[in-house]
Protein backbone atom coordinates (compact mmCIF):
# COMPACT_ATOMS: atom_id res chain seq x y z
CA UNK A 1 0.00 0.00 0.00
CA UNK A 2 1.59 3.31 -0.66
CA UNK A 3 1.84 6.21 1.30
CA UNK A 4 -1.16 8.10 -0.01
CA UNK A 5 -3.13 5.05 0.64
CA UNK A 6 -2.17 5.00 4.35
CA UNK A 7 -2.91 8.06 4.78
CA UNK A 8 -7.16 7.54 3.89
CA UNK A 9 -6.98 4.05 5.93
CA UNK A 10 -9.05 4.03 8.86
CA UNK A 11 -7.13 3.89 12.18
CA UNK A 12 -9.58 1.50 13.65
CA UNK A 13 -9.00 -2.39 14.45
CA UNK A 14 -12.93 -3.44 13.31
CA UNK A 15 -12.19 -3.82 9.39
CA UNK A 16 -15.26 -4.15 6.90
CA UNK A 17 -14.39 -7.43 5.15
CA UNK A 18 -15.20 -6.94 1.76
CA UNK A 19 -13.47 -10.13 0.27
CA UNK A 20 -16.88 -12.14 -0.54
CA UNK A 21 -18.18 -8.90 -2.58
CA UNK A 22 -15.02 -9.16 -4.44
CA UNK A 23 -15.10 -12.24 -5.29
CA UNK A 24 -19.19 -12.63 -6.36
CA UNK A 25 -18.68 -9.08 -8.15
CA UNK A 26 -15.40 -10.70 -9.37
CA UNK A 27 -17.21 -13.68 -10.93
CA UNK A 28 -19.91 -11.29 -12.39
CA UNK A 29 -17.65 -9.62 -14.44
CA UNK A 30 -16.21 -12.74 -15.89
CA UNK A 31 -19.85 -14.11 -16.79
CA UNK A 32 -20.71 -11.06 -18.76
CA UNK A 33 -17.31 -11.35 -20.52
CA UNK A 34 -18.35 -14.49 -21.68
CA UNK A 35 -20.16 -12.81 -24.10
CA UNK A 36 -19.27 -9.07 -23.83
CA UNK A 37 -15.82 -8.20 -25.82
CA UNK A 38 -14.06 -4.89 -24.48
CA UNK A 39 -16.62 -2.84 -22.78
CA UNK A 40 -14.62 -3.26 -19.12
CA UNK A 41 -15.12 0.33 -18.24
CA UNK A 42 -18.91 -0.32 -18.62
CA UNK A 43 -19.24 -3.36 -16.83
CA UNK A 44 -17.45 -2.33 -13.84
CA UNK A 45 -19.64 0.43 -13.69
CA UNK A 46 -22.36 -0.93 -14.09
CA UNK A 47 -20.91 -3.10 -10.93
CA UNK A 48 -20.91 0.06 -9.02
CA UNK A 49 -24.32 1.21 -10.00
CA UNK A 50 -25.97 -2.07 -8.44
CA UNK A 51 -23.71 -1.50 -5.47
CA UNK A 52 -24.43 2.46 -4.94
CA UNK A 53 -27.83 1.09 -5.61
CA UNK A 54 -27.81 4.58 -8.55
CA UNK A 55 -29.20 3.95 -11.82
CA UNK A 56 -27.47 4.01 -15.34
CA UNK A 57 -28.06 5.70 -18.63
CA UNK A 58 -26.20 3.74 -21.22
CA UNK A 59 -25.66 5.74 -24.75
CA UNK A 60 -24.02 4.55 -27.85
CA UNK A 61 -24.17 3.65 -31.43
CA UNK A 62 -26.91 1.23 -32.53
CA UNK A 63 -25.51 -2.45 -32.29
CA UNK A 64 -22.62 -2.20 -29.64
CA UNK A 65 -24.27 -4.20 -27.18
CA UNK A 66 -26.18 -1.77 -24.90
CA UNK A 67 -29.00 -3.87 -24.14
CA UNK A 68 -27.02 -7.16 -24.24
CA UNK A 69 -25.05 -6.07 -21.46
CA UNK A 70 -27.65 -4.70 -19.68
CA UNK A 71 -29.63 -7.91 -19.78
CA UNK A 72 -26.35 -10.39 -19.25
CA UNK A 73 -25.82 -8.40 -15.96
CA UNK A 74 -28.94 -8.77 -14.66
CA UNK A 75 -28.91 -12.67 -15.46
CA UNK A 76 -26.02 -12.86 -13.38
CA UNK A 77 -28.33 -11.81 -10.28
CA UNK A 78 -31.00 -14.49 -9.06
CA UNK A 79 -33.51 -11.44 -9.21
CA UNK A 80 -36.57 -10.42 -11.03
CA UNK A 81 -35.79 -8.51 -14.39
CA UNK A 82 -37.98 -6.83 -16.27
CA UNK A 83 -38.01 -5.15 -20.13
CA UNK A 84 -39.72 -1.80 -20.83
CA UNK A 85 -39.87 -1.11 -24.39
CA UNK A 86 -40.00 2.49 -24.42
CA UNK A 87 -42.28 3.89 -27.33
CA UNK A 88 -44.05 6.87 -28.39
CA UNK A 89 -47.53 5.86 -27.69
CA UNK A 90 -46.29 4.06 -24.23
CA UNK A 91 -48.60 5.82 -21.25
CA UNK A 92 -47.38 6.32 -18.10
CA UNK A 93 -49.75 3.91 -16.39
CA UNK A 94 -48.35 0.92 -18.95
CA UNK A 95 -45.15 1.47 -16.61
CA UNK A 96 -46.09 1.97 -13.38
CA UNK A 97 -49.06 -0.07 -13.44
CA UNK A 98 -53.01 0.93 -13.01
CA UNK A 99 -56.05 -0.26 -10.38
CA UNK A 100 -58.49 -2.45 -12.34
CA UNK A 101 -62.39 -3.36 -10.96
CA UNK A 102 -62.50 -6.96 -10.02
CA UNK A 103 -65.86 -7.75 -10.56
CA UNK A 104 -65.72 -10.41 -8.58
CA UNK A 105 -65.40 -8.36 -5.27
CA UNK A 106 -66.43 -5.07 -6.98
CA UNK A 107 -63.52 -3.12 -5.91
CA UNK A 108 -60.48 -1.77 -7.46
CA UNK A 109 -56.98 -3.96 -7.46
CA UNK A 110 -53.99 -2.30 -8.24
CA UNK A 111 -51.85 -4.66 -11.02
CA UNK A 112 -48.31 -3.92 -10.84
CA UNK A 113 -46.43 -2.30 -13.98
CA UNK A 114 -43.36 -3.84 -15.21
CA UNK A 115 -41.55 -1.12 -13.11
CA UNK A 116 -41.83 -3.41 -10.00
CA UNK A 117 -38.98 -5.72 -10.29
CA UNK A 118 -35.01 -5.99 -8.82
CA UNK A 119 -33.17 -5.48 -12.62
CA UNK A 120 -35.44 -3.08 -14.32
CA UNK A 121 -33.83 -2.31 -18.58
CA UNK A 122 -35.40 0.47 -20.17
CA UNK A 123 -34.64 0.17 -23.94
CA UNK A 124 -34.81 3.56 -25.92
CA UNK A 125 -35.81 5.49 -22.79
CA UNK A 126 -35.50 8.85 -25.34
CA UNK A 127 -38.73 7.36 -27.40
CA UNK A 128 -41.24 8.21 -25.09
CA UNK A 129 -42.72 11.82 -24.37
CA UNK A 130 -42.20 13.41 -21.05
CA UNK A 131 -45.43 12.32 -19.65
CA UNK A 132 -44.13 8.51 -19.49
CA UNK A 133 -40.90 9.40 -18.47
CA UNK A 134 -42.16 11.65 -15.84
CA UNK A 135 -43.52 8.23 -14.55
CA UNK A 136 -39.93 7.47 -14.08
CA UNK A 137 -39.65 10.11 -11.37
CA UNK A 138 -41.01 8.74 -8.08
CA UNK A 139 -39.58 5.13 -8.20
CA UNK A 140 -36.10 5.96 -9.18
CA UNK A 141 -35.71 8.53 -6.66
CA UNK A 142 -38.05 7.28 -3.80
CA UNK A 143 -38.00 4.09 -4.67
CA UNK A 144 -41.68 4.05 -4.42
CA UNK A 145 -44.95 4.53 -6.92
CA UNK A 146 -48.31 6.59 -6.20
CA UNK A 147 -51.32 5.38 -7.81
CA UNK A 148 -54.52 6.48 -7.16
CA UNK A 149 -53.14 8.45 -3.90
CA UNK A 150 -52.10 4.58 -2.65
CA UNK A 151 -47.98 4.30 -2.73
CA UNK A 152 -46.68 1.09 -3.14
CA UNK A 153 -43.07 0.71 -1.78
CA UNK A 154 -40.36 -1.15 -4.86
CA UNK A 155 -38.53 -4.54 -3.85
CA UNK A 156 -34.71 -4.06 -2.77
CA UNK A 157 -32.47 -4.23 -4.87
CA UNK A 158 -33.95 -1.58 -7.13
CA UNK A 159 -31.66 -0.48 -9.92
CA UNK A 160 -32.89 1.25 -13.49
CA UNK A 161 -30.41 0.33 -16.25
CA UNK A 162 -31.54 2.56 -19.72
CA UNK A 163 -30.52 2.97 -22.87
CA UNK A 164 -30.41 5.85 -25.56
CA UNK A 165 -29.13 6.28 -28.99
CA UNK A 166 -27.42 9.38 -29.49
CA UNK A 167 -27.37 10.28 -33.00
CA UNK A 168 -30.91 9.18 -33.98
CA UNK A 169 -33.18 12.55 -33.00
CA UNK A 170 -36.46 11.47 -35.67
CA UNK A 171 -39.30 10.22 -32.94
CA UNK A 172 -37.38 10.90 -29.76
CA UNK A 173 -37.75 13.03 -26.87
CA UNK A 174 -34.82 14.59 -24.82
CA UNK A 175 -34.57 13.70 -21.53
CA UNK A 176 -35.46 16.11 -18.99
CA UNK A 177 -32.70 17.31 -16.66
CA UNK A 178 -35.10 16.56 -13.49
CA UNK A 179 -34.77 13.39 -15.72
CA UNK A 180 -31.19 13.03 -15.86
CA UNK A 181 -30.57 14.19 -12.57
CA UNK A 182 -31.95 10.41 -11.21
CA UNK A 183 -29.09 8.51 -12.93
CA UNK A 184 -26.28 8.20 -11.35
CA UNK A 185 -24.06 7.46 -14.14
CA UNK A 186 -24.24 8.35 -17.47
CA UNK A 187 -22.32 5.34 -19.40
CA UNK A 188 -20.99 6.04 -23.16
CA UNK A 189 -20.47 2.83 -24.81
CA UNK A 190 -17.45 3.01 -27.87
CA UNK A 191 -16.91 1.16 -30.36
CA UNK A 192 -14.61 -1.45 -30.10
CA UNK A 193 -11.03 -1.24 -31.34
CA UNK A 194 -9.64 -3.47 -34.14
CA UNK A 195 -7.86 -6.27 -31.85
CA UNK A 196 -11.58 -6.58 -30.00
CA UNK A 197 -13.63 -6.51 -33.13
CA UNK A 198 -11.67 -9.67 -34.73
CA UNK A 199 -12.24 -11.20 -31.53
CA UNK A 200 -16.17 -10.70 -31.86
CA UNK A 201 -16.31 -11.99 -35.29
CA UNK A 202 -14.00 -15.32 -34.35
CA UNK A 203 -16.33 -15.98 -30.85
CA UNK A 204 -19.67 -15.32 -33.02
CA UNK A 205 -18.06 -17.88 -35.75
CA UNK A 206 -17.05 -20.52 -32.92
CA UNK A 207 -20.51 -20.33 -31.35
CA UNK A 208 -22.71 -21.17 -34.43
CA UNK A 209 -26.09 -21.60 -33.84
CA UNK A 210 -25.49 -21.38 -29.56
CA UNK A 211 -27.32 -18.58 -28.04
CA UNK A 212 -25.05 -16.13 -26.35
CA UNK A 213 -27.13 -15.46 -23.39
CA UNK A 214 -27.09 -19.20 -22.66
CA UNK A 215 -23.41 -19.00 -21.82
CA UNK A 216 -23.63 -16.53 -18.97
CA UNK A 217 -24.98 -18.07 -15.22
CA UNK A 218 -26.24 -16.66 -12.28
CA UNK A 219 -23.51 -15.59 -9.49
CA UNK A 220 -25.51 -14.10 -6.75
CA UNK A 221 -29.26 -13.59 -5.50
CA UNK A 222 -30.74 -10.37 -4.14
CA UNK A 223 -30.36 -10.88 -0.63
CA UNK A 224 -26.83 -11.15 -1.29
CA UNK A 225 -26.55 -7.70 -3.48
CA UNK A 226 -28.76 -5.84 -0.76
CA UNK A 227 -26.35 -7.21 1.78
CA UNK A 228 -23.16 -5.97 -0.16
CA UNK A 229 -25.02 -2.56 -0.22
CA UNK A 230 -25.34 -1.84 3.07
CA UNK A 231 -21.71 -2.80 3.51
CA UNK A 232 -20.63 -0.65 0.56
CA UNK A 233 -22.34 2.43 2.91
CA UNK A 234 -19.86 1.46 5.81
CA UNK A 235 -17.20 2.00 3.65
CA UNK A 236 -14.63 4.63 5.65
CA UNK A 237 -14.69 8.25 4.26
CA UNK A 238 -11.17 10.86 5.41
CA UNK A 239 -12.33 14.61 6.13
CA UNK A 240 -9.90 15.29 3.45
CA UNK A 241 -11.88 13.22 0.81
CA UNK A 242 -15.19 14.74 1.77
CA UNK A 243 -13.79 18.03 0.41
CA UNK A 244 -12.47 16.90 -2.39
CA UNK A 245 -15.73 15.95 -3.63
CA UNK A 246 -17.48 19.39 -2.23
CA UNK A 247 -14.85 20.93 -4.04
CA UNK A 248 -15.11 19.29 -7.10
CA UNK A 249 -18.96 19.65 -7.11
CA UNK A 250 -19.06 23.50 -5.85
CA UNK A 251 -16.37 24.56 -9.02
CA UNK A 252 -19.33 23.14 -11.29
CA UNK A 253 -21.44 25.94 -9.96
CA UNK A 254 -18.65 28.69 -10.37
CA UNK A 255 -17.15 27.64 -14.24
CA UNK A 256 -17.55 30.21 -16.42
CA UNK A 257 -18.44 27.55 -19.77
CA UNK A 258 -20.84 26.01 -17.35
CA UNK A 259 -24.99 27.87 -17.29
CA UNK A 260 -26.41 24.78 -14.68
CA UNK A 261 -23.66 23.18 -12.19
CA UNK A 262 -24.43 19.81 -10.40
CA UNK A 263 -26.57 19.88 -7.14
CA UNK A 264 -25.65 18.06 -4.04
CA UNK A 265 -27.42 14.76 -5.16
CA UNK A 266 -24.45 14.81 -7.47
CA UNK A 267 -22.18 14.93 -3.92
CA UNK A 268 -23.93 12.17 -2.72
CA UNK A 269 -24.18 10.63 -6.15
CA UNK A 270 -19.91 10.58 -6.39
CA UNK A 271 -19.36 9.73 -2.54
CA UNK A 272 -21.85 6.32 -3.34
CA UNK A 273 -20.26 5.50 -6.16
CA UNK A 274 -16.91 5.66 -5.14
CA UNK A 275 -17.80 3.62 -2.42
CA UNK A 276 -18.76 0.89 -4.46
CA UNK A 277 -15.33 1.33 -6.72
CA UNK A 278 -13.29 1.22 -3.62
CA UNK A 279 -15.35 -2.01 -2.57
CA UNK A 280 -14.76 -3.52 -5.33
CA UNK A 281 -11.29 -3.57 -5.13
CA UNK A 282 -11.22 -4.72 -2.06
CA UNK A 283 -10.58 -1.53 0.04
CA UNK A 284 -12.56 -0.08 2.74
CA UNK A 285 -11.82 3.37 2.24
CA UNK A 286 -11.71 5.18 -0.90
CA UNK A 287 -8.97 7.54 -1.85
CA UNK A 288 -9.37 10.76 -4.38
CA UNK A 289 -8.50 8.30 -7.21
CA UNK A 290 -11.73 6.61 -6.52
CA UNK A 291 -13.69 10.10 -6.66
CA UNK A 292 -11.38 10.92 -10.05
CA UNK A 293 -12.46 7.56 -11.45
CA UNK A 294 -16.34 8.13 -10.76
CA UNK A 295 -17.03 11.94 -11.10
CA UNK A 296 -16.85 12.53 -15.13
CA UNK A 297 -19.87 9.47 -15.29
CA UNK A 298 -21.72 11.32 -12.51
CA UNK A 299 -21.88 14.89 -13.54
CA UNK A 300 -21.13 14.89 -17.41
CA UNK A 301 -24.71 14.61 -17.64
CA UNK A 302 -26.13 16.45 -15.10
CA UNK A 303 -24.81 20.32 -16.28
CA UNK A 304 -25.14 22.64 -19.51
CA UNK A 305 -22.81 24.47 -21.43
CA UNK A 306 -23.10 28.18 -22.17
CA UNK A 307 -24.61 28.34 -26.31
CA UNK A 308 -21.48 29.91 -27.06
CA UNK A 309 -19.13 27.10 -25.26
CA UNK A 310 -21.87 24.94 -26.84
CA UNK A 311 -21.65 26.28 -30.57
CA UNK A 312 -17.46 26.13 -29.74
CA UNK A 313 -17.76 22.54 -29.68
CA UNK A 314 -17.15 21.82 -26.17
CA UNK A 315 -18.62 19.13 -24.38
CA UNK A 316 -19.68 18.71 -21.01
CA UNK A 317 -17.51 15.47 -20.45
CA UNK A 318 -14.51 17.68 -21.53
CA UNK A 319 -15.31 20.82 -19.02
CA UNK A 320 -15.77 18.21 -15.89
CA UNK A 321 -12.42 16.79 -16.70
CA UNK A 322 -11.15 20.30 -17.07
CA UNK A 323 -12.35 20.65 -13.13
CA UNK A 324 -11.18 17.23 -11.66
CA UNK A 325 -7.72 18.08 -13.42
CA UNK A 326 -7.56 21.61 -12.03
CA UNK A 327 -8.48 20.78 -8.42
CA UNK A 328 -5.92 19.42 -6.00
CA UNK A 329 -5.79 16.25 -4.78
CA UNK A 330 -5.52 16.24 -0.83
CA UNK A 331 -2.02 14.45 0.04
Amino acid sequence: MNELENKYEPSFENRIDLTVLKEKMSAVKAEVKKVIVGQDDVIHKLLISILAAGHSLIEGMPGVAKTLTAKLMAKTIQGEFKRVQFTPDLMPSDVTGSSILDLKTNEFQFKKGPIFGNIILIDEINRAPAKTQSSLFECMSERQVTVDGDTYTMPRPFVVFATQNPIEHEGTYRLPEAQLDRFLFKINVDYPALQEELEILKEHHLQKAQNKEDLVLPVVDVKEIVAFQDLVKQVYVHEDVFNYIAQVVYHTRQHPNLTLGASPRASIAILEAAKASAALQGRDFITPDDVKYVAPSILGHRVLLTPEKEMEGFTSDFVIQQIVDSIEIPR
